[in-house]
This record gives C-alpha cells, structure tokens and sequence, in this order.
C-alpha cells in the first residue's frame, strides 16, 4: 500500500472529516495570552514541528515565541547518530516562523557518554540570551555525581532509566537551560513539547482513548503525559517566582491530523521523512529496524561503520540479539531519491521550508509504523 492509500486509510479509520484542531478539556481554557514567553521543543520531527501549528491557530502570539534544540551528538568532534541537516533545518524553520532558536548540547555527545568509563557525566551547555542582544554558552554540571561506566548502547525500551539518551541528551537539556536562566524568574513561561498519545497505543487503543472509553489500566507511557502540566523545572512559590507550565498541544492528535496541519501550513518535512523513515529522531536511532539501518548502511556507511565498530569495541550489540551487519542484511534499503540523500546528508540547510502551493506531498515515511519509545 503507498503513501497516498494509507493515508485514505487512516482518515477512513478515525473518520476525520476534515483537517481540525483538536482540544483536549484538560487544556481548553489555557490562557496563552497570560505566558511572557512560550519556549518550544524543536526535534525538527513532524510532531514537533505541528505544535508550532496548533499553538498559531489557537491564537498563541508568534512574538512570545522561541525554540531550543538539543544537538544529541553534542558540539564537540562526533557526528556518530544523528541527522547531518537537523541542526540546520532546525535553523530555517525557526526563521520561517521568524522566532529565535537556541541550542543546548552535553560536552561530547551522545557518543561521549556512550563511552564513559569511571568517570562522572560531562557538564551541559546551553546558549542563554542576553538583555543587550548577545548569546552567551553558559555550563553546568560535570562536578557531581557518581562516578560510572556506560560503555554500551542505551536499551531499546520505553523506559529512559536505561533508554539513557532521551534523559541525558534531551530532558536534562531542557530541565537545565530553564533552571540555570535568570530571566525565567519573576515571569510566566510555558513549555511546548510534542509527544502525542498515539504512539504509545495501539490503532484499537487510540480510538478508545479519542472516545474517552479506554480503561485507566490501559492508558501507558505517552498516552498517560497529561496535556498540561506544572513544569517540574517550576518554582512559583519560591523566591524566584519561577512560573513554568507544560503543554503538549498534539498529544491527542492522531498522525492524520499531524500530516494535515504540516500539509495546510505547506511545511516540507524534514528529509528523513522523504527518505522513508517513520520517525524522525536519530539516523542512527537504536529503535531503528531492518529497513533503516540497511538504508543508512547505504547512504552513510561511515556512520554506519562507526556504530559496527563500537559493538565489536563493547562485545555487545546494539539490540542485544543481533549485529546490525546482520540486521541491515535482513533489510531492504528504501527506494530514495538522490536529492532527498544529499538534503540529509547536508550539515547545511538550502531548500524552501514553505513549499509552493500545490507542491507539498505527503512523504513515503508517512504512517510508517516504526518502532519508538511509547
């Protein structure tokens, strides 16, 4: 089934009459108007990316807006999991919604702490703007702790206690950047995250938890987030009147509507997406399956290599029963365009992020039930 039929299938599924905004009771007397600013969590993926959408067709302000970035590979010297674009794409869809964009990162990556050895964890930075208009790199961390080893990959699991890079590269970031920054005291900030509830549910499932019928013992991982929440980086009552609220304003959507609003907003998709892949978080991502990794052997066999070669370096495969070698033989690559591997490949950005009207098309990774943390 192609792109285009699976996607009549789902909106036959879910019997979405039309492209809409979907408010959960939880969230729907939300005051935008009363947050100072609104911080947004910019993956580069398609959930990402339609809460910027949603928060514009609800009336949010695009002034108050800004996005921050977590670089997973760090600054430093690795390019070991990631996209080679995203930061750059990140980039250009910041200035398409002409809001800033600031970046955070752990000193040396994703690959850094894979390969930590009695040593504490390395220290996160941040870049923090100023009231005269500079960004300055601010650092915290490093000092504390308990000194561990890693030296091995994270576990394909939905638990981040040891899926460690969802927490280590990407919710420390975030919980750091907005506790270690003066100007969120004293002021109403509220933080926008993408995680939608679908993911963590079955097709069955989801339509349940859409009609409000799905038992307690079965709503899990995503799907139990509630929408709005107290940030746990929040301080309102303490000295610092630290006021910070999180919203994920695409929680209940389902994939149909997530497609729709990135269609209607003409937003090309990130290239991962073209490419065939089904999520976009890293090219090298450990709940890639068969036909990704044997995609990615293809088209950045260095990358690829370089993950081998860490397993033969650890004694331990990256899923635990099977080398990837073995896994991509298992696969079929994706059939890819050449354009849409060079735009990956690219550390620089150079297409349009507004398509021309009539060109935006629905991506061959669409509605791909990859795996993924739920």
């Amino acid at each position: 089934m192609n792109a285009a039929s699976l996607r009549a299938a789902q909106l036959d599924f879910f019997q979405a009459p039309a492209p809409r905004m979907t408010v959960d009771c939880s969230d729907e007397q939300l005051d935008l108007g009363s947050y100072d600013r609104v911080v947004i969590a910019l993956s580069g993926g398609k959930d990402s990316i339609a809460q910027v959408c949603a928060y514009l067709e609800r009336g949010g302000d695009p002034k108050k807006m800004e996005f921050w970035h977590h670089i997973v590979d760090g600054q430093e010297v690795s390019k070991l999991f990631d996209w080679p674009c995203t930061n750059g794409y990140c980039k250009a869809v910041a200035a398409f919604f002409k809001a800033p964009i600031y970046f955070t990162w752990k000193v040396g990556g994703f690959e850094g702490e894979m390969l930590r050895e009695n040593a504490l964890t390395q220290p996160i930075r941040f870049e923090a703007p100023q009231p005269d208009g500079s960004i300055i790199i601010k650092q915290t961390g490093g000092k504390g702790g308990k000194i561990s080893t890693r030296r091995k990959f994270p576990q394909v699991s939905a638990d981040c206690s040891v899926r460690w890079c969802s927490s280590y590269l990407k919710i420390d970031n975030a919980r750091t950047a907005l506790r270690n920054q003066e100007r969120f005291n004293n002021s109403k900030t509220l933080f926008l995250c993408g995680e939608r509830a679908e993911e963590a549910l079955s097709p069955q499932e989801f339509l349940q938890y859409r009609a409000g019928t799905l038992l307690a013992s079965q709503v899990k991982g995503r799907a139990a987030y509630p929408r709005f929440q107290v940030d746990d980086s929040d301080a309102r009552n303490s000295s610092m009147r630290r006021h910070i609220d999180r919203w994920r304003p695409v929680h209940g959507w389902s994939e149909v509507e997530i497609w729709a609003i990135l269609e209607r907003w003409r937003i090309n998709p990130h290239p991962c997406y073209r490419l065939g892949w089904g999520r976009c978080s890293c090219a090298a991502c450990i709940f890639n399956g068969a036909d990704e990794f044997a995609s990615l052997r293809l088209i950045n066999p260095k990358q690829f290599n370089a993950l081998v070669g860490h397993e033969v370096d650890f004694d331990r495969t990256m899923k635990r029963t099977i080398a990837l070698n073995a896994l991509a033989d298992l696969g079929t690559p994706f059939v890819m365009k050449q354009a849409d591997i060079d735009a990956a490949m690219s550390e620089e950005w150079y297409e349009l992020i507004e398509l021309a009207p009539g060109e935006w098309e629905l991506p061959a990774g669409a509605f791909s039930r990859g795996g993924g943390p739920s």
